[in-house]
């Protein structure tokens, strides 16, 4: 048995060798291809000629592989396309400036800023800014679009804001901000979040009508909450405020989800602890700034983009990370109020902004789509 294994192993080295002849031949083809539709000034894309190709080699194969040979057709399709596009498209302007940003970024994050961050004293933004930063000097806002702000007024450097938690997914509305306002991503952070029920002193658990907190903290929650008959779930803008609201009413009746930090801040009492669904939960959040700055070792990139409207226009974008071995970390929509059925995607994805895979992807990605926005690759702190 073990000598039927290896003769049908040495049959298969066999065939790849023979596949990966021709797979070479077949690519050197396609570059011809790509230098005559660049002097033809033609796309690279011509969606009949693949459509009728795929229908074609289906027809070459056995009826048990049909749909097989059309998967791997359609990888190598999609290859093939990726090499046409690097002799038509060469370097981008965009990877010129990301080229340039790499050089003229200084070599070390800075230690010290002004940083514009959502909430209040003890909130969860206050501990990612103390994480990014050794020596952060932190101005609040109301709302997240006065963190966009402050930074587009040149009031700080830099703004803090939260994108996605473990459990309740992406944070609404930073994303759109982000789409709206020509900003970078210059590191991230993830901040393991721990929410606890906090009261005014000598308060007892039925006494409770009403439980203040961020939308966020409240979906993480709901367990919990689930368990309170009667009591009124009021979202309020950030959980440190719901913490010193309550402080500030002086009512025995209230009470706030929010970190322990904030009992302590704010002389309130840790009625329950970890009141979370999960242990395990964390909210990430990015570093935004007006200027694009690429710091060593920046080995995550982040895009937004909008795909035509019509078939495979997504998968196309897709499996071109695929074809390259690039791992997605996240992938979020959002329908355009503006228009029709029409989403834009935000692409998380791992690989060195230093690497072949990165500079390939970013020659190419922006001609597959109808609005492309590069928000920077960076490093992100866990």
């Amino acid at each position: 048995m073990e000598n039927e294994l290896l003769v049908l192993r040495d049959k298969i080295d066999g065939i790849d060798r023979e596949l990966v002849r021709l797979f070479c031949e077949r690519m050197d083809v396609a570059a011809k291809i790509g230098e005559y539709k660049k002097k033809a000034g033609k796309p690279v894309y011509d969606g009949a000629r693949e459509r009728a190709k795929l229908e074609s080699v289906a027809e070459l194969a056995d009826d048990g592989y049909k749909n097989y040979t059309k998967m791997l057709y359609s990888l190598l399709f999609e290859v093939s396309r990726s090499h046409q596009d690097e002799i038509l498209n060469g370097v981008t302007p965009l990877f010129e400036e990301i080229s340039g940003a790499v050089e003229n970024t200084p070599r070390l994050f800075p230690e010290a800023a002004t940083v514009a961050c959502q909430g209040t004293e003890g909130a969860y933004s206050q501990a990612a800014a103390e994480k990014l930063f050794k020596v952060p000097n932190i101005m609040y806002t109301k709302t997240f679009e006065g963190v966009f702000k402050a930074v587009e007024d040149g009031l700080c450097r830099y703004g803090v804001l939260p994108v996605e938690n473990s459990t309740a997914g992406t944070v609404e509305g930073v994303n759109k901000l982000l789409h709206r306002h020509n900003f970078h991503i210059v590191r991230s952070v993830r901040v393991k979040v721990d929410h606890n029920l906090l009261v005014n002193r000598g308060v007892s658990l039925s006494e409770i009508t009403e439980i203040v907190s961020h939308e966020q903290a409240i979906n993480q929650c709901s367990e919990f909450l689930s368990t309170l008959k009667g009591v009124k779930i009021t979202p309020v803008a950030n959980t440190a405020m719901a913490a010193k609201m309550v402080a500030e009413s002086g009512r025995q009746d209230l009470a706030a989800l929010s970190s322990y930090a904030c009992a302590e801040l704010y002389s309130l009492e840790c009625l329950r602890k970890s009141v979370q669904n999960v242990g395990n939960n964390y909210t990430r959040f990015i570093c935004v700034a007006k200027e694009l700055e690429i710091y060593p070792g920046a080995d995550k990139t982040s895009v937004m983009f909008v795909t035509p409207n019509k078939p495979g226009a997504l998968y196309k974008v897709l499996s071109r990370f695929y074809a390259l071995g690039i791992n997605l970390t996240s992938i979020a929509s959002a329908m355009i109020p503006e228009r029709d059925f029409e989403f834009m995607f935000y692409f998380d994805f791992d690989t060195s902004v230093y690497s072949e895979e990165f500079a390939r992807l970013i020659c190419s990605i922006e001609s597959m789509c109808d609005e492309f926005r590069y928000l920077g690759s960076y490093r992100e702190i866990i």
